[in-house]
């Protein structure tokens, strides 16, 4: 773990990502960032001991550039690095839509360029980060971000075609689970309980189901079966679901949030 790491417009992500390479053993003075405010790198540098410099100065110093600007503000980032990123730095997008050729047509012929799409449980090292290669990135450089994004949660390898899918899935993910969780504690509270109750009682359900998700080996339908006795209550909450239309309501909200990372790449903001 030798090489210069750079996280360029380090926001939160961004933060939890240097926070679990430092965990992983990277050296803090092995690690760059830049950051839009002054008082925001020194605050980085302050907590992690890592350094602050200019986003020219991390594409010259850094063997590894990793980009986790906004969507909108990768183009005026890629205008100031263009001309200081040689074609032998590895870089990585984080950014939601964004094709590697983007990227690839903007810097020095040959750029390594790795796409990923992480999500927000990286600020508990539980991220899903979904990874697939530029036309110049090879398997070491694939390896490379797996080994960087590792120390925030799970990586999988992708073909680049189905990252918008991914975006909707994984990157989006997290959200929809927040707000079935907002949804079902108004439900408790309705159904007589006091918030807190309700939200512990929720969110311990909410974990105990991922893991079982994750541990069992088995189908999510054997498991939902598993609590669905005849004629009891979980089935009567069930045929209200259907009757409702989660399910497909679910499908399209997916639908839409791959669509809108097909807009991102072709450049509606």
């Amino acid at each position: 773990m030798t090489q210069k790491v750079a996280v360029l417009g380090t926001g939160k992500i961004g933060e939890a990502l240097l926070s679990g390479m430092i965990r992983a053993g990277w050296a803090p003075t092995d690690l760059l960032v830049t950051a839009r405010r002054p008082e925001r790198a020194r605050e980085l540098q302050e907590r992690h001991g890592v350094t602050p410099v200019t986003n020219q100065e991390a594409a010259k110093q850094a063997d590894t550039l990793i980009l986790t600007v906004k969507p909108q503000d990768m183009g005026t980032l890629l205008d100031e690095l263009t001309s200081h990123v040689p074609a032998d730095r590895l870089v990585i997008s984080g950014a939601a839509g964004i094709p590697t050729s983007y990227f690839e047509e903007r810097l020095a012929p040959n750029t390594p360029v790795v796409r990923v799409m992480t999500n927000t449980p990286a600020l508990v090292d539980e991220a899903m980060s979904v990874i697939s290669a530029g036309s110049h990135a090879t398997a070491d450089h694939l390896a490379h971000a797996e080994e960087i994004f590792g120390a925030v949660g799970k990586t999988l390898r992708v073909p680049e075609s189905q990252q918008d899918a991914c975006t909707a899935l994984s990157g989006s993910g997290p959200a929809y689970f927040f707000y079935l969780v907002e949804a079902m504690t108004d439900a408790g509270i309705l159904l007589g309980l006091p918030r807190d109750k309700a939200h512990d009682l929720i969110v311990q359900s909410a974990i105990g189901a991922a893991v079982m998700l994750r541990d069992s080996g088995e189908h999510p339908v054997k498991l939902r079966e598993n609590v669905t006795s005849p004629a009891g209550t979980t089935i009567n909450a069930i045929r209200e679901l259907e009757n409702h239309g989660v399910r497909a309501a679910l499908i399209a909200a997916l639908e839409a949030a791959r669509d809108r990372s097909r807009e991102l790449a072709s450049g509606n903001s």
